[in-house]
């Protein structure tokens, strides 16, 4: 049996609970002895979950490396009644420690838990100016006190994990606190401590770019250029990889001698929105890790500020290739040029179907104060009066949206869609790729925790190829496994290989790109969803040319050609960038969408003739 810790309850006072560093709790003035080890982790283990249930089998598997003994369940009750004693937990109606149906929850306020204050105000800082969110993400910053956790509890690998994603969280409220100030001319302030980050994560690649910045910012642009040198070795020797296309873009802006210390591009820290009379701001939250396409964030963002009345831009790729969270992530970065509102409606329902026009109207009207928009018309007569940002998400067909674009004026329209929508014009396309190796690399591991990453590098890498460059499954991958986390990697990545089974494995709570993808097949027409499924059947991995289009599709290269740029304007295959010949060209089938053909039955080969 354990032995609580000693201390005696105190009387009632202000608590302060801190985690970002070692882990202290003061009453007042004091601070307050926490008792022996495996009691620390019970109460570090609560904070890190605060105001939410912990099961009793997650506070073991903290506790107890190893195999629990058989006292385990006695022993925790044993740490949570010392804490309570420690806490002068004594309200009976509201405990501040109190049990749930299968564990333990404790209640702390936001002014009382050093990381619910930073959370809060990181949150606080997105959609501002550079300024305030300087402010407000320095003030964040400053709450911490060193390595969270302190090093005795990480003997605990449970949280080891949860350390090493707090200091990602931290690094990356470092890295917008670095871009607002550089948007605000504060190079020489931010270059040192950027340096030494870069040393501590040196393939992190937003914190490099920061870095090349505000060397040049700072005049130093031979440093500037020689740290993207190193990195580009770095990147080169260590994963057989190259920059992302948004470092090489800073490289090129830096070496033709564009000394700006703005972060720019993709880079921009969030600004603001007009709180004026008529302003409107609904869209959905931005993500915190996201991660990659870089270039299409700067080229999407060059489109949307550019003059010119009536602007709409598409985006489009592949289910799952991260359309919406790109725009919703350009609507936030672009706050203060949209003054009276930005928002986001979708143009399917839940289940995948295109949602009538009068209702997506009524949606637009309520999102801007319109309540009763009479039809199409005066939607386009507000629009062009507003300056506006409308995303109108998950585009179906031109049919769906062309009533609702503008002809002119100063609102602009943002679209997604998979497919290509060559019956809009004009508009402004931008393709969404795939990530790069190293993107989903980095995006797994703000998930899963870098150690487990670096631990097994050849697993991850597996992984994320069996994504395919997907960030939805590369997301979803990486949620699963933060809650399997007795799963080996290498194990996760075997069932990713085995293609009856994969899309089951890319499933977590109520997120499923079986489903996701399920909602964008039963909207093809049969013949398109036919020719995916011989495509998938009838052509390798990997590219493909139009003879073996022509072959997997049973007919001859003329017809195949029209097929097969139907299903690029369908968003099921993809085609090559730049002119070539048909002849020449080499198509694809994105990774998911033959995942999904092959995982469900539907690639069925062109019966042979004779």
């Amino acid at each position: 049996m354990p032995s609580p810790s000693a201390q005696t309850a105190v009387p009632p006072g202000l608590l302060r609970f801190s985690v970002l560093g070692p882990l202290t709790v003061h009453r007042d003035d004091r601070t307050l002895s926490l008792g022996p080890l495996k009691q620390r982790v019970v109460l570090a283990t609560l904070l890190g979950s605060a105001n939410s249930p912990v099961t009793v089998d997650a506070l073991t598997d903290a506790v107890w490396q190893d195999e629990p003994p058989r006292t385990a369940r006695k022993n925790l009750q044993v740490y949570i009644s010392a804490l309570r004693a420690l806490l002068a937990d004594d309200d009976r109606d509201r405990p501040r420690l109190a049990h749930t149906g299968g564990g333990y929850v404790l209640r702390v306020a936001e002014d009382e838990l050093d990381l619910l204050r930073f959370r809060s105000l990181v949150r606080a800082a997105e959609g501002q100016e550079p300024r305030t969110a300087a402010r407000l993400l320095r003030q964040a910053l400053d709450l911490w006190q060193g390595p969270p956790l302190g090093d005795d509890l990480r003997q605990s690998p449970r949280l080891t994990e949860e350390a090493e994603r707090l200091e990602l969280h931290h690094l990356s409220a470092y890295e917008s606190w670095a871009e607002a100030e550089l948007e605000l001319g504060g190079a020489a302030a931010v270059v040192e401590g950027l340096r030494d980050l870069v040393e501590r994560h040196p393939l992190r690649e937003r914190l490099r770019s920061a870095w090349m910045c505000a060397l040049s910012g700072s005049g130093r642009q031979a440093e500037a250029l020689a740290a993207y040198d190193d990195y580009r070795q770095l990147l080169a020797r260590e994963l057989g990889l190259d920059p992302g296309g948004a470092m090489a873009a800073r490289y090129r802006m830096i070496l033709a001698g564009d000394g700006r210390s703005g972060a720019g591009g993709a880079a921009r820290p969030p600004a603001a929105v007009s709180s004026g009379a008529g302003s409107s701001t609904a869209l959905p939250p931005d993500l915190v890790d996201f991660t990659g396409h870089g270039e299409e964030l700067g080229a999407l963002m060059d489109l949307l500020e550019a003059d010119g009345a009536g602007r709409t831009v598409l985006l489009s790729g592949p289910a799952g290739a991260g359309k919406t969270a790109l725009a919703v992530r350009a609507a936030h970065l672009l706050g203060d040029r949209f003054p009276d509102g930005r928002l986001c409606v979708s143009l399917r329902d839940a289940d995948g179907r295109t949602r009538p026009l009068p209702t997506v109207l009524a949606e637009l009207g309520e999102r801007t104060g319109r309540i009763g928009l009479s039809g199409p018309e005066a939607w386009r007569e507000w629009l062009a009066e507003h300056r506006v940002l409308v995303i109108l998400d998950d585009v179906p067909d031109e049919r769906a949206v062309r009533p609702l674009l503008p002809c002119g004026g100063r609102g602009r329209m943002l679209l997604t869609a998979r497919g290509q929508l060559g019956g809009l014009a004009p508009v402004h396309r931008v393709c969404v790729p795939p990530l790069g190796t190293a993107e989903s690399m980095q995006l797994l591991a703000g998930l899963v925790g870098r150690s487990r990453v670096r631990a097994d590098r050849e697993a991850a890498l597996r992984i994320v190829r069996a994504c395919g460059g997907s960030p939805l499954a590369v997301r979803v991958s990486g949620m699963r496994l933060a809650v399997l986390r007795h799963v080996p990697l290498r194990e996760f990545a075997d069932r990713l290989t085995d293609p009856a089974g994969a899309l089951d494995e890319l499933a977590s709570g109520d997120v499923s790109v079986r489903q996701w993808l399920a909602h964008g097949w039963e909207a093809l027409p049969e013949e398109w969803g036919r020719d995916t499924g011989r495509l998938a059947a009838g052509t390798g991995e990997g590219p493909f040319g139009l003879t073996e289009a022509a072959e997997a599709l049973g007919c001859d290269e003329r017809h195949a050609v029209r097929k097969v740029e139907a299903l690029i304007d369908a968003g099921m295959v993809t085609s090559p960038c730049g002119e070539v010949t048909a002849h020449a060209a080499q198509y694809e089938l994105p990774h998911l969408i033959r995942m999904y053909v092959r995982g469900s039955g539907l690639g069925i080969p062109v019966p042979a003739s004779g």
